[in-house]
C-alpha cells in the first residue's frame, strides 16, 4: 500500500518536472549539461541549436505527456474573454455560434491528425472564452443612470463600510424613487453619507434625498474604467445622501434567498466593529481589512506607504492569507494530537487536520467578502487540501489551472482586472519555481549524503532555509506581478524585496496566526489578547512600509504599450507552463517586449471626459494643467502615466490675450474663459469655456478643447477641435504630436457603437448636445 501511494505521488510530481524524451537509439544530454562547442558558441547560435525542429518536437512530446495541454485551457479561455472585452463593438451570437460550429466539425474531421486537431481545439477553447464573457454580459444587464439626477430613494441596505475620511459608504438595493420618479432606475447604488442611524444593519430599509451620478469612464485611454467595473459589480449609480439616510420600514419583506447574505454582512460588520474596539487607529483598520476585507477605513497615507514599499498585497485576501490560515489550523491540530501518541499513530491525523483547515478557510472566504483573489486562493487551497485527504500531490500547476477555469466560467470579466492577473501570475510563477527547486533538491539529494550537525546547526539550517524561501517567494512573485502593476498603476516598487523580507515574517509568524487564534477564542471572549498582538505586528509592518516608502528611489514609470503587455505575458506563460527547453522561446519574447517598452510614445496632451481639465506634458518632465484645483484622483493617474515629476498650475493671462502673449511652454495662461499653452513642437493648445471665448484663439491655436456641449467647431477646418459633446460620447482623450506642430493622432477611451457597459452615456445631456440643467430658484 505504501508503495502504491509513493508511485501515485511520484506520478503527480511528474506533472511539473522536466522529462527527457529521446528517439530510439539516441541519447539526449542531461538537463544542465553543456558540451565544449556549446560553451564556445555564441548565445544566439546556442539558442537556435536548442530550438531546432527535432529538439522542439521532442520537447512538445514531453510537454504533452506531462499534461501541458490541460494547462493551456485557462490560458486560451482567458485570451478569448480578454479579446471579447477588448472588441470595439458588441458581437452578435451568429458571429460566435458559426465559428464554434465550424471548429467543432473541424475537430471531428481531423481527429486522425493530432496536430491539426489540437489547433482547432485551441481555437474552439478560445471561442468558448468569448462565449462565456458574452453570456456574463447578457446575464447581468446592469441598468445604469445616464446623467446626474437628484431624487429621493427608498431601498434596502446591502453593505455598510466606514471610510478613513469619516464618511460612511452604503450599498443600497433601490426599491423606489420619487421627486422625480426615475423611469429606468438602477437596481443597486453606492452612496456615501456623513452619518447613519445607530445600529443600522444590512437588510434594513433606508431612505433619503440623494444625488445619483453615472459611473465615469477612464481618466485617460487605457486606464481603469469605472463604468466597466460598476456594470459587472451590478452598480447602476454612485453618489451621496444630501439628507439622511433614515431608517424606514419596508413593505416588501426580505426575500428568503437574500437572508443568508444579510446574516453574513451583519456578522462581517459586527466583527469589524469588534476588531476596531480591540485594536484602535490605523492598525485596527488594517486588521479589519486582513480579516473581513473592509479596506475603506485605512488612511490613504498608509495605503500609499504600502503601495510604494510593495506591501499592498497584505491587504488583499489572497493566497498568503488563506495558506497561513490553513497552516495555522493544521499545525495546531497536528501538534495537539502529537501529545497523544496512541491516538495519532492509529488515525490519519494529517487528513483530519486538512479537513479542519478546509472548513476554516471556507468560513474565511465568506467572512472576507469573497473577492476574486480570495476565490482563486480558496479554490486552489481546496484542491490542495482535497489532494492531501485523498493522498495526492498537493502543489501542482494543474491546481492553478483548475482554479483559473472555475473563475473564468463564473466571472470572466475578472480576466481584464489587476486582481486576477496579478494573483494568477504570482501563483503560477511560485508553483513553477517550487517545481524547479524540487527538481534541483532531488538531484542534489541523490549526489550528497546526509548533512551532519547538531541541534544548533539544524536550527541554523532551518533559519537559513526560511530566509531563502521568503526571499525567493518575494522575488519570484514580485517579478511576475511587476508587469501588471506597471500596466494598471504605472508604478514600480524597486525596494519590494527587502521590504517583504523585513515585513513578511511579522505577517506570517505573528499577525495572521494571531488573527486565527482570535477568531477561535472570540466565542469565549478571549480574543482581546490575540487581536492586540496582531495590532502590534501590524504597527511594525506599517513602520517598515513607511521607512521603505520614504527611501524608494522611483515610483511612477509611465505607460507601457498594449503590445508590450501581450508579448511579455506570452513570455510568462511559456516560462510557467513549460518545463523543457521550450522555455527558451520566452527569451526572444522578453527581448521584444522590453524593446516595445523602450520605444514607447507617451501622450502629449490629456483631456478629461467632462472637457474641464487639460494636461500638457512638457519637455522638462512637468505636467501643465489649466485648472488651479484639478481633481486629485485624475492628477494622480495622469502624473504616473506621463511620468511627470511636478504639476504646473495655470497663471493669469492678459485681457483677451491680445496677440496671444500669454502662450508659453512653461504652463497655461488663463483669462476671460480661455487658457493657452504652447507645446514643445510649437503647437498652441487652447481650452475655451465657450464658443465666444474660443474665437480669440482660432487664428493661432493648433488644438482647441471646447468646454461647451452646445457649441460646434467655431474655427473651421484649420484647427483640430475636441468638443464637450465628443468627450461625453467617447470619453477622455489622448493627443499625440509628431515632429511638426499638428496632432498626429487623437485617441479616445471609448468607441462607438457603445458596448453594454457604456450604453448609458447616450442619455447624458452633454452627449445629446444639451446645456447643463439650470438650478431652480
Amino acid at each position: 500500500m505504501g508503495g502504491e501511494k509513493a508511485a501515485v505521488a511520484e506520478g503527480e510530481r511528474a506533472q511539473f518536472l522536466p522529462v527527457a524524451v529521446a528517439p530510439q537509439g539516441s541519447v539526449l544530454p542531461a538537463a544542465g549539461s553543456t558540451s565544449a562547442p556549446d560553451v564556445a558558441a555564441k548565445p544566439l547560435a546556442v539558442l537556435v541549436r536548442q530550438l531546432s525542429a527535432v529538439r522542439l518536437s521532442h520537447a512538445l512530446a514531453s510537454e504533452a505527456a506531462r499534461g501541458a495541454t490541460f494547462l493551456c485551457l485557462p490560458v486560451l479561455m482567458a485570451a478569448g474573454a480578454a479579446f471579447y472585452f477588448g472588441l470595439s463593438r458588441e458581437p452578435g451570437w451568429p458571429m460566435l455560434a458559426l465559428p464554434m460550429a465550424f471548429l467543432a466539425m473541424s475537430i471531428w474531421l481531423s481527429r486522425t491528425r493530432v496536430a491539426l486537431s489540437l489547433i482547432f481545439g485551441a481555437l474552439l477553447v478560445f471561442m468558448l472564452g468569448v462565449a462565456v464573457a458574452k453570456l456574463e454580459t447578457l446575464r447581468l444587464a446592469t441598468p445604469m443612470v445616464g446623467s446626474d439626477v437628484t431624487t429621493r430613494i427608498t431601498g434596502r441596505l446591502v453593505r455598510l463600510e466606514h471610510q478613513s475620511s469619516g464618511r460612511i459608504r452604503l450599498t443600497v438595493d433601490l426599491l423606489a424613487t420619487e421627486r422625480p420618479r426615475l423611469s429606468y432606475p438602477p437596481k443597486r447604488v453606492r452612496l456615501t453619507a456623513r452619518a447613519v442611524p445607530p445600529d443600522l444593519r444590512p437588510g434594513d430599509g433606508v431612505a433619503g434625498l440623494t444625488r445619483l451620478m453615472s459611473p465615469s469612464g477612464p481618466v485617460r485611454p487605457g486606464a481603469y474604467d469605472f463604468s466597466f467595473a460598476s456594470y459587472f459589480n451590478r452598480l447602476g449609480a454612485v453618489g451621496f445622501f444630501m439628507s439622511g439616510p433614515e431608517r424606514v420600514e419596508l413593505d416588501e419583506p426580505l426575500p428568503v434567498s437574500a437572508r443568508p447574505a444579510r446574516w453574513l454582512e451583519t456578522m462581517r460588520v459586527a466583527l469589524a466593529e469588534r476588531i476596531r474596539a480591540k485594536v484602535g487607529g490605523a492598525e485596527g483598520e488594517v486588521a479589519v481589512a486582513m480579516i473581513t476585507g473592509f479596506r475603506a477605513g485605512i488612511p490613504e497615507e498608509i495605503n500609499e506607504w504600502l503601495r510604494r514599499a510593495g506591501l499592498a498585497h497584505i491587504l488583499a485576501i489572497s493566497g498568503l492569507h488563506m495558506a497561513l490560515v490553513a497552516v495555522t489550523i493544521m499545525f495546531m491540530l497536528r501538534a495537539g494530537t502529537a501529545l497523544f501518541p496512541g491516538f495519532s499513530s492509529r488515525l490519519p491525523v494529517k487528513k483530519y487536520a486538512a479537513a479542519a483547515a478546509l472548513v476554516m478557510c471556507t468560513l474565511y472566504l465568506f467572512v472576507s467578502g469573497s473577492g476574486v483573489a480570495a476565490q482563486r486562493s480558496y479554490i486552489m487551497l481546496a484542491v490542495m487540501l482535497g489532494a492531501l485527504i485523498f493522498d495526492r500531490a498537493a502543489i501542482t500547476m494543474r491546481n492553478v489551472a483548475i482554479a483559473a477555469l472555475v473563475i473564468l466560467v463564473l466571472s470572466p470579466h475578472e480576466v481584464v482586472g489587476p486582481s486576477f492577473q496579478m494573483s494568477f501570475a504570482a501563483t503560477a510563477a511560485l508553483v513553477a519555481g517550487y517545481a524547479a527547486w524540487t527538481d534541483w533538491r532531488q538531484r542534489r539529494r541523490g549526489r550528497a549524503g546526509p548533512t551532519p550537525g547538531g541541534l544548533l546547526s539544524r536550527v541554523a539550517q532551518y533559519g537559513a532555509a526560511f530566509a531563502f524561501g521568503l526571499a525567493a517567494t518575494s522575488l519570484i512573485a514580485g517579478t511576475a506581478t511587476a508587469l501588471y502593476g506597471i500596466w494598471h498603476f504605472q508604478r514600480a516598487t524597486p525596494l519590494a524585496l527587502p521590504a517583504n523580507l523585513a515585513a513578511m515574517p511579522l505577517v506570517s509568524i505573528l499577525a495572521m496566526p494571531a488573527a486565527v487564534l482570535a477568531m477561535l477564542a472570540m466565542p469565549f471572549g478571549l480574543d482581546g489578547i490575540f487581536l492586540k498582538a496582531m495590532g502590534q505586528a501590524i504597527a511594525a509592518v506599517i513602520a517598515v512600509a513607511e521607512w521603505f516608502s520614504g527611501h524608494t528611489p522611483i515610483d511612477a514609470v509611465g505607460l507601457i504599450p498594449l503590445s508590450a503587455l501581450l508579448t511579455l505575458t506570452s513570455a510568462l506563460v511559456v516560462l510557467v507552463v513549460s518545463t523543457t527547453r521550450l522555455r527558451l522561446l520566452a527569451l526572444p519574447l522578453i527581448v521584444l517586449g522590453l524593446g516595445l517598452v523602450a520605444t514607447r510614445q507617451l501622450p502629449d496632451v490629456l483631456v478629461t471626459e467632462d472637457a474641464r481639465l487639460v494636461g500638457l506634458r512638457g519637455a522638462d518632465g512637468r505636467l501643465a494643467v489649466n485648472r488651479s484645483r484639478p481633481n486629485g484622483f485624475t492628477m494622480e493617474g495622469w502624473t504616473r502615466a506621463l511620468k511627470a515629476e511636478a504639476v504646473v498650475k495655470p497663471r493669469g493671462g492678459g485681457e483677451g490675450f491680445p496677440g496671444l502673449p500669454g502662450a508659453s511652454e512653461t504652463g497655461f495662461s488663463c483669462g476671460n474663459g480661455l487658457c493657452l499653452a504652447r507645446h514643445g513642437s510649437g503647437a498652441l493648445i487652447a481650452h475655451a469655456a465657450g464658443g465666444a471665448a474660443a474665437g480669440a484663439a482660432c487664428g493661432a491655436a493648433t488644438l482647441l478643447v471646447l468646454d461647451d456641449a452646445v457649441a460646434e467647431n467655431p474655427c473651421g477646418a484649420g484647427v483640430t477641435v475636441i468638443t464637450k459633446r465628443e468627450l461625453a460620447r467617447q470619453g477622455s482623450a489622448a493627443v499625440y504630436f509628431g515632429a511638426g506642430a499638428t496632432p498626429v493622432d487623437i485617441l479616445f477611451s471609448i468607441e462607438e457603437p457603445w458596448r453594454p457597459w457604456h450604453a448609458h452615456r447616450a442619455w447624458s445631456r452633454a452627449a445629446r448636445g444639451l446645456p447643463p440643467n439650470e438650478p431652480k430658484n
